[in-house]
C-alpha cells in the first residue's frame, strides 16, 4: 500500500499535516524523526514537519538527509525547510520581525508543479522566528511574501534527480486558504500517489492482515458501546467470526435503558457478546465515596476485575482487542528519543503481560473521524456510529457527591429527558457532547399548593472537534424552557434546572 511519510520533529500541527494527507485518500504514517524508516516501494514521498526548536540551537534534532535526498520526492514544511537549507549550506537566522499569521503569497515560479493551481496572492499562515535569507547553491526561490524573499523553494534538478521541496508557511492549517491544493500538488502530483486508500480498502486490507496476524486463534475484547471498540470489534468479527468473544459490562453508571439497548444491537449485529451485570458491585464499592479521584479509581478498579475473571473464563484466547486510535498511538511515541515515553495508550494495565495476552488493535493507524467513515462503510447502526462522547466512569462522574442507586436513577430519568428532547427538535447532531448532571444540593420550590425541597439538575451542551477545547451550545429557549418543564414535572425528586454556559478552558466538559 502506497504512503507518504511524515517525519516529525514536535511541532503541534503533525496530525494536522497528516489528516489532510489522508483526506486526499492517501495512506501516511508519522514516525519520530530519528526512527527513518526503510525506503520499501511503497513509500511514495517524505514529508519533515515543523518544530519547536531552531536550527540554530545545539539540541535541535537533526537527520541524515543523504539517506533521503535522491531517493524518494521531499516536502520541508517550517522547520523541514530551514533544515533542508541550513543543511546544504544556506543562510538560516533569527529574524528582526518574526513572522506569525496570515500572510500573502508572492508567486516567483507560478509554472512549478508545486504551485499548480495557486492563485497569485494566496493566503498562507506564517509561525515561525527563523528565516531563510539565502538558499543553498543548486536551490531556487518560488515564492516570498510582503516580508521575507523564501516562502517557497526547490532543488534543481542537477541538485537533486527527486524533487526537494521547502516551505516556510503550514499549508495543513484551516487560514492556509489553498493549503489543500499545495499538498495535492505534492502527494498525487509530484509523489505520484493514486489517491485509492478509502474505507473500502482500509477494511478490506485490515480484514485481510487481521487473519494473517491471528491465524486461528481466538480473541477476547471488551465493549463499551462507543464508536471505537464497536468498529474494532467489528473488523476483528470479520476476520475470524466468532472466534471474538466479546463482553459488555452494565456498571450500573450508564445512561437509562443503555445496557439492554447497545447489548441487543451488537446481538443484531452478529458479534458474540456477554453482557455482564455488575451493578450491585459497583454500587457496594462506591457507596459513600464523594471525591471524584476515589471514585474514577474505584470504577477502574473494577473494571480491572471483572476483565480478570473473563480472562480466566476463556483462558484459551490468546489475544486481546483493542479499540486504540492512532492519537493513542503518537503519543505514547516520544519525538524526543527513544528511551522517553509520553504517555502508554494500553488501556488494561499489566493485563496482557499477566495473563500472556498479545494485543491486537485494528484501528492503530486511524483517526476519529476515519473511525467514523470505516463505521459507515461496515454498516454498524446510526445510533452506535454517531453517539455523543460518553466518559468511562459514566454517571459515576455526572453525580456530584456520593452515588446511590436513587441518584443513579434521578440522574438517568433527566439525561434520558434531556437526549430525547435534543433528538425530537433535531439539535442532537449539532451538539458534540449533551449530558445531564445531579448537584448535591437541595433548593425549595412549589408544585401546586405544596412546597418542595428537591435535586438541582444541570443541562450541559459543548461544541468542540477534540475535546481539547469547547464552546458552550447556543440551545434555544423555547427548547431549553422544553426541557425543563419536562424534567421537573416527569421526575419526581427534581424541581430545578439550569443550563451551563462555561467555555474549556477554564472549565471542563465534564464537570469531575
Amino acid at each position: 500500500m502506497e504512503k507518504i511519510v511524515i517525519l516529525d520533529f514536535g511541532s503541534q500541527y503533525t496530525q494536522l499535516i497528516a489528516r489532510r494527507i489522508r483526506e486526499l485518500s492517501v495512506y501516511c504514517e508519522i514516525v519520530p524523526y530519528h526512527q527513518i524508516p526503510e525506503l520499501t516501494p511503497d513509500v511514495r514521498g517524505i514529508v519533515l514537519s515543523g518544530s519547536p526548536f531552531s536550527v540554530k540551537q545545539p539540541d535541535a534534532p537533526r537527520i541524515p538527509l543523504e539517506r533521503l535526498v535522491g531517493q524518494r520526492p521531499i516536502l520541508g514544511i517550517c522547520y523541514g525547510a530551514q533544515l533542508i537549507a541550513d543543511h546544504y549550506g544556506g543562510t538560516v537566522a533569527r529574524s528582526e520581525t518574526r513572522e506569525y499569521g496570515k500572510a500573502t503569497l508572492v508567486l516567483h515560479d507560478p509554472s512549478d508543479p508545486l504551485l499548480a493551481g495557486i492563485s497569485p496572492h494566496s493566503q498562507v499562515w506564517m509561525s515561525h522566528a527563523d528565516t531563510i535569507f539565502r538558499l543553498p547553491p543548486g536551490f531556487r526561490a518560488l515564492a516570498g511574501t510582503e516580508s521575507i524573499v523564501v516562502a517557497a523553494y526547490r532543488a534543481e534538478e542537477s541538485f537533486s534527480p527527486t524533487p526537494v521541496y521547502g516551505i516556510q508557511f503550514h499549508p495543513e492549517v484551516y487560514h492556509t486558504v489553498e493549503g489543500t491544493v499545495f499538498l495535492k500538488n505534492f502527494v498525487l502530483d509530484i509523489c505520484g500517489c493514486q489517491a485509492d486508500w478509502t474505507p473500502a480498502h482500509y477494511i478490506e486490507e485490515t480484514v485481510s492482515s487481521l487473519r494473517q496476524q491471528i491465524g486461528q486463534d481466538k480473541v477476547l475484547m471488551a465493549l463499551s458501546g462507543g464508536v471505537d471498540s464497536t468498529v474494532a470489534a467489528t473488523l476483528l468479527y470479520r476476520a475470524i467470526g466468532d472466534r471474538l468473544f466479546c463482553f459488555f459490562v452494565d456498571n450500573g453508571l450508564l445512561r437509562k435503558g443503555e445496557f439492554e439497548t447497545v447489548l441487543h444491537t451488537y446481538q443484531q449485529m452478529g458479534l458474540n457478546v456477554e453482557g455482564v451485570d455488575a451493578k450491585a458491585r459497583f454500587y457496594a464499592a462506591l457507596r459513600g465515596v464523594s471525591d471524584p479521584e476515589a471514585k474514577r479509581k474505584i470504577i477502574g478498579r473494577l473494571f480491572i476485575e471483572i476483565f480478570e475473571e473473563e480472562a480466566r473464563a476463556h483462558a484459551d484466547c490468546h489475544w486481546l482487542g483493542q479499540g486504540t486510535i492512532y492519537p493513542d498511538v503518537i503519543e505514547s511515541v516520544s519525538v524526543h528519543g527513544p528511551s522517553v515515553t509520553i504517555k502508554s495508550h494500553h488501556n488494561v494495565g499489566g493485563l496482557p503481560e499477566k495473563f500472556n495476552l498479545k494485543i491486537v488493535e485494528p484501528l492503530r493507524m486511524l483517526f476519529k473521524d476515519e473511525v467514523r467513515r470505516v463505521g459507515r462503510e461496515l454498516g454498524i447502526p446510526p445510533e452506535i456510529l454517531n453517539r455523543h462522547p460518553f466518559p468511562g466512569p459514566g454517571l459515576g462522574i455526572r453525580i456530584l457527591g456520593d452515588i446511590t442507586p436513587e441518584k443513579v436513577q434521578l440522574l438517568q430519568e433527566a439525561d434520558a429527558i434531556y437526549i430525547e428532547k435534543l433528538k425530537e427538535y433535531g439539535l442532537y447532531d449539532q451538539v458534540w457532547q449533551a449530558g445531564a448532571i445531579l448537584l448535591p444540593i437541595q433548593s425549595v420550590g412549589v408544585m401546586g399548593d405544596e412546597r418542595t425541597y428537591e435535586r438541582t439538575i444541570v443541562l450541559r451542551a459543548v461544541n468542540s472537534t477534540d475535546g481539547m477545547t469547547a464552546e458552550w451550545s447556543r440551545l434555544p429557549y423555547d427548547f431549553l424552557a422544553d426541557v425543563s418543564s419536562t424534567i421537573v414535572n416527569r421526575v419526581k425528586g427534581i424541581n430545578r434546572v439550569v443550563y451551563d454556559i462555561s467555555t474549556k478552558p477554564p472549565a471542563t466538559i465534564e464537570w469531575e
